[in-house]
């Protein structure tokens, strides 16, 4: 838990680092390519913090770089620090696969052409903290340039990044434990496996000292029970920075984050797997013929451990994360309205999963709080439990907390924020059991039964909660969230359309468009 001195701290590092980012966007370089150069020169200056460090020196780069590194920047300007900067971004780029350093620079360039920005950020930013030694400031600090990074729409930057107060809430659900090992396979900037952590670490605070973690315990969770993967090497690196300023996985052993799609390397199983999915329904690759022009090919991927093969991402995602959860274990994972209702392979991923898994809550979420447009979507929690009668299905009854009906958020106006969903929070931890848990007005619970008796087992249930707008209340609304809320169904309404377009094999719009 941070203290009030600490957020101070944090507030001015952010916005010492933001006012960086102001002269940087005048050169045309976005948050996210600012974000990405800072990773670059935070992992070279504690690098040589750590090497330097008196009492406990560590080397983190290879042996062979004696006197190389941070020292070769330090001072220097003019073209001959842009022409060492980025030898350095190329040498390290090349070190062997599977290292942090790999994971850092693989595929690194330098976007800052102007020399004396460049030598601004070294000599006057980061060569003037002491970025080893405060982790909690630094890290948050950095997590917050990456939330600012989200709302720079043009880059897309938004779709690797979750709002916090949902995060948070979920992991609070979850209970994380410092018994779990804990991964996201479609990780971004590794907010949920951040946030897991965090509450450990509240909760092991929260204990008597002699009750707590030993240090090989908390090194056993913080470097090797907690990892992510993503698909996406740029996003991944800032994932891999992002956990190691605040403790998670080590400078110089196994990569915390893995550069890979989960879906076709499958990944070793966890006993808590947290996930929001990248958003899209079709999985593609470019394919190049004999006459070398490009086509688009869907992907299906062909795994043994998948109830159906289909080409549907987030249906894919379901199964993996299903697949991917140890005995016992559990699971939360965002997905779009789509794979509640979807027939075909969505119906016979939903028969699946409610037999053979415990789907015991579902949270649908209101539109307006995710930073990619167009997209309606609930949380999914399921449990994977020994089952006593194989004939007997695991899941027993769903309750469905409607927060979606009469809420109104957008990213500017009204944001998310986390006591927003406090009363699901509450209701959620009240009782393991959903029909033991507090009687909440925004719950309906639907036996095994029920479900299956559904048109395509549809899980898209809603109706109980009174919508306002109905009677006309919508007319109270400001404008602002009117006209949000009239863009957020136009852009699912378009979405939808673009893959009945991909599905037929012609070129499509994409949701980005509309808003441009």
């Amino acid at each position: 838990m941070s203290t009030p001195r600490t957020d101070v701290e944090t507030r001015r590092l952010v916005d010492k680092l933001w006012s960086y980012c102001n002269v940087l966007r005048d050169e045309g370089i976005s948050t996210i390519d600012y974000v990405e150069q800072l990773t670059f020169l935070l992992f070279l200056k504690i690098a040589h913090e750590m090497e330097s460090d008196g009492l406990d020196p560590q080397r983190i780069l290879p042996a062979s770089w004696q006197g190389r590194g941070w020292t070769e920047l330090d001072g220097t300007t003019g073209p001959e620090l842009q022409n060492r900067y980025e030898t350095l971004l190329r040498d390290l780029g090349n070190q062997p696969k599977d290292t942090p350093l790999n994971l850092i620079f693989g595929k690194a360039q330098n976007k800052v052409q102007n020399p004396a920005i460049l030598s601004k950020l070294i000599n006057d930013l980061i060569g003037t903290q002491n970025w080893s030694g405060n982790g909690d400031v630094n890290g948050d600090a950095y997590e917050q340039l990456l939330a600012r990074g989200a709302e720079d729409t043009k880059t897309g930057a938004g779709q690797y990044f979750t709002p916090r107060p949902l995060i948070d809430t979920i992991v609070r659900c979850m209970k994380p434990t410092p018994q779990d090992t804990i991964t996201d396979p479609a990780c971004g900037t590794g907010g949920f496996l951040l946030s897991a952590a965090a509450h450990i670490r509240d909760e092991e605070n929260r204990k008597d000292p002699s009750e707590r973690m030993d240090r090989d315990e908390r090194l056993k969770l913080m470097q090797r029970n907690i990892w992510g993967t993503e698909i996406v090497h740029g996003t991944a690196r800032l994932a891999a920075m992002n956990l190691l300023l605040h403790g998670i996985g080590s400078w110089d052993g196994e990569q915390v984050v893995h550069v890979g799609d989960a879906l076709a390397e499958g990944g070793k199983n966890a006993s808590l797997v947290l996930a929001n999915p990248p958003f899209g329904k079709k999985s593609s690759i470019a394919v190049v013929g004999e006459d070398g022009k490009a086509a688009r090919e869907d992907i299906s991927y062909n795994r043994n451990d998948f109830w159906v093969t289909t080409t549907n991402k987030q249906l894919n995602f379901v199964q993996h994360i299903a697949c991917q959860l140890a005995m016992p274990g559990r699971a939360a994972v965002i997905v779009p309205d789509n794979v509640l209702f979807e027939g075909g392979a969505g119906e016979t991923v939903r028969r699946r999963l409610l037999k053979q898994y415990d789907v015991h809550t579902l949270l649908r979420l209101p539109t307006g709080i995710f930073y990619a447009g167009g997209v309606k979507a609930n949380v999914l929690f399921f449990d994977l439990r020994q089952n006593l009668d194989p004939e007997q299905p695991l899941t027993s009854k769903l309750a469905v907390y409607d927060f979606r009906t009469n809420q109104h958020f957008t990213l500017k106006t009204k944001a998310l924020r986390h006591d927003h969903l406090d009363d699901f929070a509450q209701w959620y931890t009240s009782h393991t059991d959903p029909e033991q848990r507090t009687a909440n007005d925004r719950v309906q619970l639907f036996t095994y039964d029920e479900l299956l008796a559904r048109d395509k087992v549809n899980l898209d249930l809603s109706g109980w909660v009174k919508d306002d707008a109905a009677e006309d209340a919508d007319s109270l609304l400001p404008p602002a969230v009117i006209a949000a809320e009239i863009v957020e169904d136009l852009q699912a309404a378009l979405t939808e359309f673009a893959a009945v377009a991909e599905a037929l094999g012609e070129p499509s719009a994409t949701a980005d468009g509309l808003g441009d």
